[in-house]
This record gives structure tokens, C-alpha cells and sequence, in this order.
């Protein structure tokens, strides 16, 4: 059996073996060599040998100086306004004085505050004002160490949030804190009659 010894300038070798996205029929895409080539020979501002020409390079700064941002009144009242509302923005809402509700493990959170209820499972969140909000119902496993949130909003959608407790003398602690932040914020629509003296 001979052997030739050498660099081979055949086409690379083709089909399934040697790619698995091979599929009969279709054309080999170009090696990336002959891509370059191409892109160096067609590329604005190059002469065709492939050469960048001078021109193109000591162009391209000086047009990059003349457009800077900023340069006219109108630009720099805009930014201006926006930065005005950047920092209205980032000034922290004065939270009232009234009970929050915060409880989370190492993927989920749950935060009931004066503005809703908040619940973040790892990158995904959402945000529920009270009146968005027709109802709130917990649960906790039987075994193990599961809570559970569901908010369940008006139009028969609902919500649920399984927090790890770290025991489950926590469910209790947990009731007790929700409780008192629903009984603060959330209004069911059902009005308590007035008692009579």
C-alpha cells in the first residue's frame, strides 16, 4: 500500500464522516481562506491586491472629531431634561410606615409590601399591584419544607412560588407576617358591616 508523503492540494474531504451538518446535495460552503480573500479584494477603501488604501484610514478619524454628540442646543436640552429624570428616578420611594413581608432561599424571593407583591423565581420576575390582585393563598407541605405563595388575580389567572424554609417553624412566623402585610394593603372588595354601639 502506498502512502504519498506531502501536503495534499486536493478539496478537503466531504460528507457525513467528516461533518456531521453534511447533507447530499448541497454545496460545500467556502473554506474560510477563500472567504477572506474575497472580503479583502471587495472591501471599500482597499485597492485589489487587497491593500488598505491611505485615505480611507486618515478619513475615518476626522469624521469620527466632527460628529460628536452634543454639539447643538437642542441635543443638550433634551439630555439635560433626561438626566433631570434619571435622578427623580433614582431618588427611593418613601416607603410608609406599615408591615412588609419578605421571605426567599437561593432561587426564589417573595416581597409584599405597600406597593404589592413581588415575586422573582431565578432571573425571571414579576410585580403585582394590590388592585391587580384578587387574591392570596398559601400553602405548606406536609412533608418537607415547602411554602407556597399563589396570587391569583382577577381574571382566573394565578401565580405560585415555592420557598425552601429552613425549618418548618418558619411556616408559621411566615403566615403571621402576610397576614398582617394583607391585612394592612389588600382590599377584597367586601365591606365589614358597622357595628352598632
Amino acid at each position: 500500500m502506498e502512502q504519498r508523503i506531502g501536503s495534499s492540494s486536493s478539496k478537503p474531504l466531504e460528507g457525513a464522516g467528516f461533518d456531521p451538518a453534511f447533507i447530499p446535495g448541497l454545496t460545500a460552503p467556502a473554506t474560510g481562506r477563500e472567504e477572506d480573500a474575497k472580503d479583502t479584494k471587495d472591501a471599500p477603501g482597499t485597492d485589489g491586491d487587497g491593500t488598505v488604501a491611505d485615505a480611507a484610514t486618515e478619513a475615518a478619524p476626522e469624521a469620527e472629531e466632527s460628529e460628536k454628540p452634543g454639539d447643538s442646543p437642542a441635543v443638550e436640552a433634551v439630555e439635560a431634561v433626561e438626566a433631570a429624570e434619571e435622578s427623580e428616578d433614582d431618588e427611593p420611594e418613601p416607603a410608609p410606615d406599615g408591615p412588609v413581608f419578605e421571605a426567599s432561599d437561593r432561587r426564589a424571593a417573595l416581597v409584599a409590601d405597600h406597593r404589592g407583591v413581588r415575586l422573582r423565581l431565578d432571573d425571571q420576575e414579576c410585580e403585582f399591584r394590590w388592585d391587580e390582585i384578587g387574591a392570596v393563598e398559601t400553602e405548606t407541605a406536609r412533608f418537607g419544607k415547602r411554602y407556597t405563595v399563589t396570587v391569583h388575580t382577577p381574571d382566573r389567572r394565578w401565580y405560585p412560588l415555592e420557598i425552601d424554609a429552613d425549618s418548618r417553624r418558619r411556616f408559621a412566623e411566615w403566615d403571621a407576617a402576610l397576614d398582617k402585610v394583607l391585612d394592612a394593603y389588600f382590599d377584597d372588595g367586601a365591606e365589614e358591616p358597622a357595628d352598632r354601639a
